[in-house]
């Protein structure tokens, strides 16, 4: 073969913003296709809003009745969180969801001695409960004080597109052990599922029907009505009638309790389990999950941002929407949601699959989660999809999410060592540090730091346990310590200094401008 010549190779420039989107955040497909997509949008959310409850509520003594009443309770505050988020924080199109980042401090609280010694279960659910809402409460003040004061902004001028590249694909790969692990559990329905998404969403995306590429758009509901469809065939015909409990709790249609335990129509509201409790030490253990999830979020929203084709959010608008967010895990203790919030990665990895970034759609998805959490039969017949369904989904999602952030790598100089040496060591003890954590929680029954300050075991656990967190610690380090006085191009940095404020790039205002002429009061800086 003839060596190609040297203006023959072709070069890919570094793009500020993602090429490709039928719909960026600004611009909106008709409302018949939006109200679709939001429903998409809010099918996928069902997923964390249902395990989290089910690993949760029967270990605080509660009923499958008090299942299907957190459930509800999330998916309202979900929506509310969402509407608030895209209206006045971010402005991004993002889902605010139930967050994993808090199990290990409610999980603490769980095991407190003084709730264990409650001999009624129903009792016992409530008081932890109430505990965990004024742990959440209390701790919220970190992402509220940390957002609205600006605080937050300033410590991202430290970020560098070389540091936040291991940051947001761990936001991604972080989340591996919720993907094939999962389908593996049930590969009768996940394998399946996996394959017909990628086929749909990827091979067969340019099938047009009137002149919508239907496939691509909606791979994601058209798939789960057929699997669903198809594990629901399996169940009534009893394929799974001699597999073990762990296989029927996975695969079977009919295991999630949801639909019968549910009332018809049920609004959750504030204090609806009784007054909070306040610990100090559980407040303080919780402040680390909210402090991970201030990190998991930051991340997200960088993705978020490049796959709604917009600009890097400036660092007051970042600020402001941990603000907001902090307002969120505020409403969760609030209305007892069993765990605190942060951004849904699915969802913002479903803005790369369907190629549609349109802020309206996640407002619609909102208002879905409203309507069908106060109708409880209906949202629970959604609910009850097996969670194996949606593991295989995250396969590709979290990996969009995941490649998102080594997109960043073409804003920097990738031969040099020093940006080498950050990039793998960050990456890697990223994801190595987090495994060793649950590989020796597995193994010893209880987690690494097992001090008698069950706080301060909170805040070395849950923090080291989040691969995002873990990642943003060492390269943010490494990158601002680490022959910094002549790396600032090799970093790229003259690139990422204009977005760091609101008037540093023209395209800001359209993305990011408060609605109702709000900025005349809040000035962007």
């Amino acid at each position: 073969m003839a060596e190609a010549k040297i203006e023959e190779i072709v070069h890919h420039p570094p793009m500020d913003q993602l090429q490709g989107f039928e719909y960026c955040i600004d611009s909106n497909p008709s409302w018949g296709e939006a109200i679709a997509l939001g429903f998409q949008h809010y099918i996928l959310s069902l997923g964390t809003a249902v395990i989290i409850p089910s690993l949760l509520v029967p270990r605080m003594g509660g009923t499958d009745d008090d299942k299907v009443r957190v459930v509800q309770t999330l998916l309202f505050v979900t929506g509310i969180n969402t509407l608030l988020q895209t209206l006045f924080g971010t402005r991004l199109p993002t889902v605010i969801g139930g967050s994993f980042a808090f199990l290990v401090p409610i999980v603490s609280i769980i095991h407190d001695s003084s709730l264990t010694q409650i001999v009624d279960d129903h009792q016992r659910f409530l008081q932890t409960m109430r505990a965990i809402q004024g742990a959440l409460i209390v701790s919220s003040s970190i992402q509220i004080i940390l957002g609205y004061s600006q605080l937050w902004g300033i410590c991202s001028r430290f970020f560098s597109p070389l540091g936040m590249v291991p940051v947001v694909a761990l936001v991604g790969f972080g989340l591996f052990d919720r993907g094939f692990p999962v389908v593996g559990r049930c590969v009768e329905i996940g394998l399946p599922m996996l394959v017909l998404y990628v086929a749909l969403s990827q091979y067969l995306k340019h099938i047009l029907v009137k002149h919508l590429p239907i496939l691509e758009r909606f791979s994601l509901l058209i798939s789960i009505a057929l699997v669903w469809t198809y594990a629901h065939i399996l169940t009534a015909s009893g394929a799974f009638k001699h597999s073990t409990e762990a296989t029927q709790v996975n695969c079977r249609t009919d295991r999630a309790n949801l639909i019968s335990s549910a009332p018809w129509i049920k609004i959750p509201y504030p204090l609806q389990w009784g007054a909070p409790t306040f610990d100090a030490g559980q407040s303080f253990g919780m402040m680390a999950a909210v402090f991970v999830s201030l990190i998991e979020s930051t991340g997200a929203y960088k993705a978020a941002a490049r796959l709604a084709s917009a600009t890097p959010p400036p660092a007051h608008v970042l600020s402001r929407g941990i603000g907001w967010q902090g307002i969120g895990i505020l409403l969760a203790g609030l209305f007892g949601t069993a765990t605190g919030s942060t951004v849904s990665v699915e969802n913002v990895g479903l803005l790369g699959s369907t190629r549609v970034g349109s802020r309206r759609v996640i407002q619609i998805s909102a208002g879905f989660m409203i309507f069908f959490s106060i109708l409880g039969k209906f949202g629970a017949l959604f609910a009850s999809i097996p969670f194996t369904i949606f593991a295989a989904v995250y396969c590709v999602l979290f990996g969009i999410v995941a490649a998102v952030g080594l997109s960043f790598l073409q804003f920097t100089n990738m031969n040099s060592m020093r940006n080498l040496f950050i990039t793998g060591v960050s990456i890697f003890l990223g994801l190595s540090i987090p495994e060793y954590f649950f590989s020796y929680t597995l193994g010893a029954q209880h987690a690494p730091a097992n001090t008698r300050a069950s706080w301060f075991n909170d805040y070395i656990n849950a923090i080291f346990s989040s691969p995002p967190t873990v990642a943003l610690i060492v390269a943010v380090f490494l990158d601002n310590t680490l022959e910094v006085k002549d790396a600032a191009r090799d970093r790229g940095m003259p690139w990422w200094v204009r977005f760091r404020t609101f008037k540093g790039d023209s395209r800001n205002e359209e993305f990011y401008t408060l609605p109702f002429n709000l900025n005349r009061f809040f000035p962007p800086s």
